[in-house]
């Protein structure tokens, strides 16, 4: 459906963007990566922050022009939890738990996803959906790919918060990305950026941090084959 998709694009947006270690440590001013290519260190990457469990995003990127405010958590468990913003389209909210989805949104939201009478419906609860349908939201496997990684190159060094990060590039078609990996402790993402028709750059944090993501109360739930007669798209 429409309103499903649109949130969760904004989702896969945040979540797509994250990929990347084992552990590896800096010395002092010695380079952890030494000797290594830039689809190696990316690798790197990949495996120390998918297998830090647990993690957060949070950053801007724009959707046919107009800007949106994405933060996203995801636990160990493999459930998540996400929240995308903006004054153009309104505030949307998905949950996973245990691989059932969870939707809300204000007014705003549902009316530019064309659902203007499910928002009337819900009024501020949260929508089902069948079990697994959009639990991809949330796995690990989609969002850590490494094989996305190819033919980067690195740059010169940089500072994501005060962290230091190696920068890494990749340009395609009209789109540079840009990925930045902690030089000190493990290889995190520390940041991804996005330049071209719809920029966008995501700060990741709190790798391996506890995140928990609870099912809204019954009370607050409409099933989604209650609403098939309002769903769009």
């Amino acid at each position: 459906m429409a309103a499903n998709r649109k949130l969760l694009a904004a989702a896969a947006a945040c979540a797509a963007a994250v990929i990347g270690v084992t552990g590896c440590s800096s010395d002092g001013d010695k380079d952890p990566f030494e000797g290594m290519s830039a689809d190696k260190i990316a690798k790197k990457a990949v495996d120390a922050s998918k297998g830090a469990g647990s993690f957060k995003v949070s950053g801007q990127g724009e959707e046919d022009g107009k800007k949106v405010q994405i933060d996203f958590a995801v636990a160990e468990s493999g459930d998540c939890q996400g929240k995308t913003g903006s004054a153009a389209n309104g505030t949307g909210e998905i949950l996973v738990v245990d691989k059932t989805s969870y939707f809300k949104g204000d007014e705003q939201f549902w009316k530019s996803t064309g659902s203007a009478a499910m928002g009337d419906k819900l009024k501020g609860r949260w929508m089902k959906s069948p079990r697994g349908e959009d639990s991809k939201t949330c796995d690990k496997d989609e969002m850590f790919n490494s094989a996305k990684l190819k033919g980067l190159k690195r740059e010169k060094d940089a500072e994501v918060d005060g962290e230091k990060a190696a920068v890494l590039t990749k340009k395609t078609g009209k789109k540079q990305l840009t990925y930045y990996v902690a030089l000190d402790g493990k290889p995190y993402f520390l940041r991804i950026e996005e330049k071209g028709a719809d920029p966008t750059k995501m700060n990741f944090s709190d790798y391996g941090k506890s995140v928990v993501v609870k099912a809204p109360p019954a009370d607050q739930v409409i099933e989604q084959k209650d609403l098939k007669d309002l769903l769009t798209g």
